[in-house]
C-alpha cells in the first residue's frame, strides 16, 4: 500500500531504508532449521527465553529483580488469539464478558494531562442514558426551575409541585444528567420525584444515575445510603455495586471498596471472576497497584483468576510504574498456562513507556511484528503517542506508514496524535492536510480530534480561530464536550476577550451541558481578571450552593477588589456560607483568608 501523500510533505522515505521490522530482530530457531533451541532456558540480559527443543514455542520471560531491560529481547512466544476476546482499538479494552472483566476500557489517550481528573471521575459511572421519547422543552423547564431555585430552601418543591409535571424515568435521568455535576440541586430534584404521593417511583435506572452523580463528588456516605435503600426495594443491579466499587477505589479507600463484597452478599449477588477483576481494575486505575496485588493475593484461592485478571494486575503496576512487579504478574500469567495476548502487550507497551524506557518499547514493539501477536491499531497508536508528545515527528510518521503497509486502517485517533504532535511543533500547513486526509480515507474528525485543534488554538492565543473550529465541529454534527468549551473560555480570557469569554459560557448553559468545577474556575478567574469580583463572588456562591470544590483563584485581588468596594469581610461571609452548605474544608479555607486579609489590610493602615 502507497504511503498517503500527506507524508511527504514532511519527509520523504528513502527507498533503501530497511522496514520497522527489521530492526532489533534476530531470527530464532523454527522446526524446519537444523539447529534445535536447547531444552533448557538460557539467560538474556533481563529476560529469559525458555525453548523446549525443535518445534517448541518459545516464551518471553522477565527477570523480577531487574528493572526489566530488553535489551536482548528478540524471541517470543508464538501467539494464539483468543476467540473469547474482542478485537481491541485505540480507546482501549473492549468488554470481555465471555472472559470476565470490566465493561471499561484500559485507556490510551493522545494528549491526556490536562483531563486525567475529569476523565477518572467519568470513568466511575455507567451509562443510564438512552434513546428517550421525553420532550426537550419539559426537560428545559424543570431545569430552569431548579437552576434558579435551588438555592432557596424550600421553593424548587413548591414551584415544581405547581408545575404539575408528568414524571418518568427518561425524564429523571435526563434532568439529573443536566446537574451531573451539581450533586445538591440533583439531589433534592431526585427526592422530590421519589416523594410524589402516586404514579411514580424510582426504578433502577434513575438510582444508579443518582448513585453516579454521589460516587462523582465523594458523597460516600449518602452513596451507601441509596444502595441500601435500593437494596431493600430490590432494585439492586450489578451496575450499581460497579459504581460503589470504582468510586472508593477511584478515593483511593481500599478498604471500603472490599467491603462491597459484603453488601454484595448480604443482597444474595454471586461474586465471581468478572466482579473481582472490576475491583481489581478499579484499583489500578487509581494507581492502587500495590492494594490491588493484596487483595489478589487473598482472593485468588476463591476463584480461577483468567487472562483479564492478569491483565488488570499488569496494569495496575505499569500505571505505578513499578516494572518489576510487571515482570513477576507477566511471568505468573505464562506460569498459569496463559498466553499475554494483543491487550497485555499493549499494556506493557504503556508501562515501558511511562517509565521512560522507551528503547525497549521499540524491542518489545518488534517482538510482536516478528513473533506475535501483532501489533493491532492500539499498539501503533501508543507508539507514536509517545513519538508525538517527544516531538520526535520523523519516527511517529514512519510507524503510521508502516501501519498503512502492514494493512491497519488508520482512525480518528491516529490522526489526533499526528495532528497534535505537528501543530505543537506549529506545522499547520501538515495539520490541514491531515485533516483533508481524515476525510479523504473516511475517518473523519471525532470530538478528540476537534478539541486537539481547539487546545492547540487555545495554546496558542488564537481564539477566533478555535471558534471556526468549534462551528465546523458543530456543522459535522459533532456535539461539544464540557472540555470544549472550558479550553474556548480559557482561550478568550486569556486573550482578554472577556465578552466572548462570557459569550462561551451562555453558549454552554445554553446546550444543557453541566459546567463542572473547572468551568466555574475558569470563568471566576476570568471575571477577576476583568476587575469584576463582586460578579465573580456570585459564580463562587453559586459554586458553594451546588456542593462543588472551592476553585483555585488569585484571592488577593480577589480580596483587595472588595476592600475597595467597602466590603472587606467578604472571606468571613464566604466561609459562613461555606460552612452551613457542609463544605467545611473550603469554610477552613475561606476563614483562613479572612485572618490574612485582615492582617494584611491591618499591617497597611499602620504603616500608613
Amino acid at each position: 500500500m502507497a504511503p498517503p501523500p500527506w507524508l511527504h510533505l514532511y519527509l520523504k522515505r528513502s527507498s533503501t531504508k530497511s522496514p520497522l521490522s527489521s530492526l532489533l530482530f534476530v531470527r530464532s530457531s523454527s522446526s524446519s532449521s537444523n539447529e534445535s533451541i536447547s531444552s533448557q532456558s538460557r539467560p538474556i540480559a533481563g529476560t529469559e527465553i525458555r525453548g523446549g527443543g525443535r518445534g517448541v514455542r518459545e516464551e518471553v520471560r522477565f527477570y523480577c529483580d531487574t528493572s526489566l531491560t530488553l535489551s536482548n529481547l528478540f524471541h517470543s512466544t508464538t501467539h494464539h488469539h483468543h476467540p473469547t476476546h474482542s478485537s481491541i482499538g485505540f480507546r482501549g479494552l473492549s468488554s470481555i464478558s465471555s472472559s470476565g472483566g470490566c465493561d471499561d476500557e484500559i485507556e490510551s489517550e493522545c494528549d491526556d494531562n490536562d483531563e486525567d481528573d475529569d476523565r477518572a471521575s467519568d470513568e466511575i459511572g455507567v451509562s443510564c442514558i438512552v434513546d428517550s421519547s421525553t420532550n426537550p422543552e419539559e426537560v428545559e423547564r424543570i431545569c430552569k426551575v431548579i437552576d434558579e431555585l435551588f438555592a432557596l430552601d424550600r421553593n424548587m418543591e413548591a414551584v415544581l409541585d405547581e408545575m404539575n409535571v408528568s414524571l418518568s424515568h427518561d425524564l429523571i435521568v435526563e434532568v439529573l444528567e443536566r446537574f451531573k455535576h451539581a450533586r445538591k440541586p440533583a439531589f433534592r430534584f431526585f427526592c422530590w420525584a421519589g416523594e410524589r404521593p402516586a404514579g411514580f417511583a424510582h426504578d433502577s435506572r434513575t438510582y444508579n444515575s443518582m448513585m453516579t452523580i454521589l460516587a462523582k463528588t465523594r458523597q460516600f456516605e449518602t452513596m451507601v445510603s441509596l444502595l441500601e435503600e435500593m437494596g431493600a426495594k430490590e432494585l439492586l443491579t450489578m451496575e450499581t455495586f460497579t459504581i460503589a466499587i470504582k468510586a472508593f477505589a477511584a478515593a483511593k479507600e481500599r478498604k471500603k471498596a472490599v467491603g462491597i463484597f459484603e453488601l454484595m452478599k448480604k443482597y444474595k449477588f454471586k461474586i465471581g471472576v468478572e466482579t473481582i477483576n472490576c475491583l481489581l481494575d478499579s484499583l489500578g486505575r487509581a494507581k492502587l497497584g500495590k492494594e490491588a496485588q493484596v487483595l489478589f493475593d487473598r482472593l485468588k484461592e476463591r476463584f480461577t483468576p483468567n487472562l483479564m485478571t492478569y491483565t488488570v494486575l499488569l496494569n495496575g503496576w505499569c500505571r505505578v510504574k513499578n516494572l518489576m512487579e510487571a515482570a513477576r504478574i507477566w511471568n505468573g500469567m505464562i506460569d498459569q498456562g496463559l498466553k499475554p495476548d494483543v491487550v497485555a502487550h499493549n499494556v506493557m507497551l504503556e508501562g515501558l513507556l511511562r517509565s521512560r524506557k522507551r528503547s525497549d518499547a521499540i524491542k518489545l514493539f518488534h517482538v510482536m511484528k516478528a513473533k506475535g501477536p501483532s501489533p493491532d491499531v492500539r499498539s501503533y497508536t501508543i507508539m507514536i503517542r509517545d513519538f508525538c508528545k517527544q516531538s520526535s515527528m520523523e519516527a511517529a510518521v514512519e510507524y503510521f506508514d508502516d501501519m498503512v503497509d502492514s494493512g491497519l486502517q488508520p482512525d480518528a485517533a491516529v490522526y489526533t496524535c499526528l495532528i497534535t504532535g505537528f501543530g505543537t511543533q506549529r506545522k499547520l500547513d501538515t495539520v490541514y492536510e491531515l485533516l483533508k486526509e481524515m476525510q479523504e480515507k473516511g475517518h473523519p474528525p471525532d470530538g478528540k480530534t476537534y478539541n486537539a485543534l481547539i487546545k492547540l488554538m487555545a495554546s496558542r492565543k488564537m481564539p477566533e480561530q478555535a471558534a471556526r473550529i468549534y462551528n465546523k465541529m458543530i456543522q459535522n454534527g459533532i456535539e461539544p464536550s464540557i472540555h470544549t468549551f472550558n479550553m474556548m473560555m480559557k482561550s478568550y480570557f486569556m486573550a482578554r476577550n472577556y465578552e466572548m469569554g462570557r459569550a462561551v459560557w451562555e453558549e454552554m448553559v445554553k446546550k444543557g451541558i453541566c459546567p463542572d468545577d473547572n468551568s466555574y474556575t475558569v470563568l471566576i478567574r476570568g471575571l477577576i481578571g476583568e476587575g469584576k469580583s463582586r460578579e465573580a463572588c456570585r459564580y463562587l456562591e453559586e459554586m458553594l450552593d451546588k456542593g462543588m470544590k472551592t476553585p483555585l483563584i488569585d484571592y488577593n485581588k480577589f480580596a483587595a477588589d472588595f476592600h475597595r468596594g467597602g466590603q472587606p469581610d467578604i472571606f468571613e461571609e464566604l466561609a459562613q456560607r461555606a460552612k452551613f452548605s457542609g463544605k467545611f474544608a473550603a469554610s477552613e479555607i475561606f476563614a483562613r483568608w479572612a485572618q490574612m486579609t485582615r492582617r494584611r489590610f491591618k499591617q497597611r493602615f499602620t504603616e500608613d
